[in-house]
This record gives C-alpha cells, structure tokens and sequence, in this order.
C-alpha cells in the first residue's frame, strides 16, 4: 500500500484480494501461461479456478497436484476440465467469480466481455496479434534475418507474439529477403521431443488447412516437413506481400511469414499500425534514436530494439487495441489481482 500526504489526518491504501479468480488458458503454451496467471493471483490471497484448454488439460491437472504436494491448502487451487462454451461460460457469468483472466482468441475474447457484463465482472484479456518486425535499411541486417525466422516459426508460429509480419526498408529489401530464407533453412522441422528440433507440427488436422489457406503465388520460399502422423506444415515465407492481403490482416497462427517492403519511416510506422491488433512488434536499426522514436509510435503493448524477445516473467506484458487490456507479468501483474482500498483516518480533535 501506501501512505499518503493529506490535511488533517493520515491517508492510506490497501491491497485487498478479489475473491475468487477465473483463469481461462490457451492450448499453445499451456503450463508457462497458466504459471503466469497463478503467481499473482495467489500472491494477492485469491483463490483460484483454473479451466485449461479442452484440448490441454493435463498439464494444469499436474499443477493442481504439485500444488498440494507443496503446502497450498485445498480448495485455494481448482482446475475444471471441459469445453469453454459449458465450463467457460459458467466461470464467466457465475456470480461469485471476481474475476476472469484469459488468453485465447479475440473472437472469444469479445463473448467472454459480454458474459462478464451480467456481473460488472472485472476481466484482463490477452487476445490475438499480428506483429510487425520492422527492418530498416541501416540495421544490422545479418542479425536481423538470423533472428527472424524463431520469432515467427517458434511453437510453429502458434504464438500470440509471432512476428507473423516482417516489414523492410525498400532498399535492402531483396538482399534482406535472402538472407531470411538462407536463415530460415536451418530451422529443423521435426520431433518436438528430440533436443535437434527447432520446430514441430501444428496442433490439429483443421488448424493445419486454415493455415494452408494463406499460402498463395507470392510464395518466395517454403521448406520441408515431415509426411505421415501429426499435422506438419512447412515454413513458408511470403515475398513480396501488401499490407492489405489477406494474410498480412489476420492472425494466421501458423509457420507462415509476410514480407512486406516499406518506403521510410513514416510508411514503417503506417503499416505497423495498420492492423485491428496491438500485442508486440520488434524494431531494427543501428540508429538508437529513430528506433526509440519508431518505436513510441508503434501502438503495441510490448516492443523490442534489435531483440525478437516478448514475454520476461519480471516485464509486464500485454496489447493494445484487440489484442486485449490489463497486464500479467513483472509487478504490474498484481494490480489485475487486488482491489485498492483507502482509508483516511482523521487526526484533529
């Protein structure tokens, strides 16, 4: 809390828990994000019921019962398994839960602000986003394209973060484009269980024809994937692209990049900003104040300079615009769990 200076008394705050939290957790990143949404919630003396991803549930089962192996009390942390429109729902309109905290899709995102209306339900949304890696000509361009393909192609682009959008200064943009694809052919499409494998297949049969149907003729490179069991998709670089195609508008959750060139600086900033999201975006150049100046104008929730880093557990982390409000992460995570209550105590006679 915190003591404030006032006329005639003193003035103070607390933090007090909200209850009962509702945390709803994505199928991508299953334990790091349900861990994430737990620390602060119970920190701040919640107790908690955790729905998993219908189609993840077991990880956040195991949590559950390391977390009584560990000393925290029965019934503090509950995880209820099932489809979000029975389970989710439920957690989201019942009246007794304080808050909800999920990430997921924006489409989702948008039903459970409705839900949680009936309510005045206190709600921190991590949606969707569509990620600009903005490359200007006096970067570091070796590094740059290097850096590039895991930002995209990690968890086979099934990332919230995914800098699905790489757009380059006109001038370099071929000599970058090749670099990128030299880069990209040492991504190890394979075994995720195997320590040789930098990428592995996509989470499901429809998941993996969504993604299908972003790849058209601007196709300038597209690798290997394995045949057989699992739902592999190549890496797929996309060169030369237009900011208004349809897979440089909407998030394709998948291996599959959009290069896309840019005149200057002020065009960089129009097309990074040109997108319904807001969640991360990178920018690269050697100029430290034009990738500061770049970077303020960018309306993302978290950006790096000559970095493709998003999510630090000591760094608050969330988006603007439809990619969602509220952060989790660092100190600024507790704010999302805890009300703020003053009190004024008067010290005249």
């Amino acid at each position: 809390g915190e003591t404030i200076p006032v006329d005639g008394g003193v003035d103070f705050t607390f933090r007090e828990p909200l209850g009962v939290v509702g945390l709803i957790t994505p199928w991508n990143f299953p334990m790091n994000i349900a861990s994430w949404k737990l620390g602060p919630a119970l920190a701040c003396g919640n107790t908690v019921v955790l729905k998993p991803a219908e189609i993840t549930p077991l990880t956040a089962m195991r949590l559950a019962e390391l977390a009584l192996e560990v000393g925290i009390p029965e019934g503090v942390l509950n995880v209820v398994v099932g489809p979000g429109s029975v389970v989710g729902k439920a957690l989201v309109e019942h009246p007794d839960v304080a808050k909800i905290a999920f990430t997921g899709s924006t489409e989702v995102g948008r039903s459970i602000m409705k839900g949680a209306a009936g309510t005045i339900k206190r709600v921190t949304l991590e949606l969707g986003g569509k990620s600009a890696n903005v490359i200007f000509a006096d970067a570091d361009l070796d590094k740059a394209a290097s850096s590039a393909p895991i930002a995209v192609f990690g968890n086979a682009g099934q990332d919230c973060c995914a800098r699905s959008r790489i757009l380059v200064e006109a001038s370099v943009f071929d000599s970058f484009v090749d670099r990128l694809i030299d880069a990209t052919k040492k991504i190890t499409v394979g075994d995720p269980e195997s320590d040789d494998t930098d990428m592995g297949p996509l989470v499901s049969e429809q998941q993996r024809d969504t993604v299908a149907s972003y790849v058209d003729g601007q196709t300038a490179w597209q690798g290997d994937a394995p045949s057989g069991r699992g739902y592999w998709f190549p890496p797929t670089i996309l060169a030369p692209v237009s900011n208004d195609d349809r897979v440089a508008r909407e998030e394709v959750f998948g291996p599959v990049v959009a290069v896309i060139p840019f005149q200057d600086e002020a065009e960089a900033i129009r097309l990074a900003n040109d997108t319904p999201y807001g969640l991360s975006g990178s920018v690269w150049s050697k100029d430290g104040a034009k990738a500061l100046r770049v970077t303020r104008r960018i309306t993302s929730g978290v950006i790096s300079i000559n970095s493709n880093t998003s999510v630090r557990v000591s760094t608050p982390f969330g988006g603007f615009k439809q990619s969602g409000f509220g952060r989790e992460l660092g100190m600024h995570a507790l704010d999302s769990y805890s009300e703020i209550k003053n009190v004024y105590m008067s010290t005249e006679a």
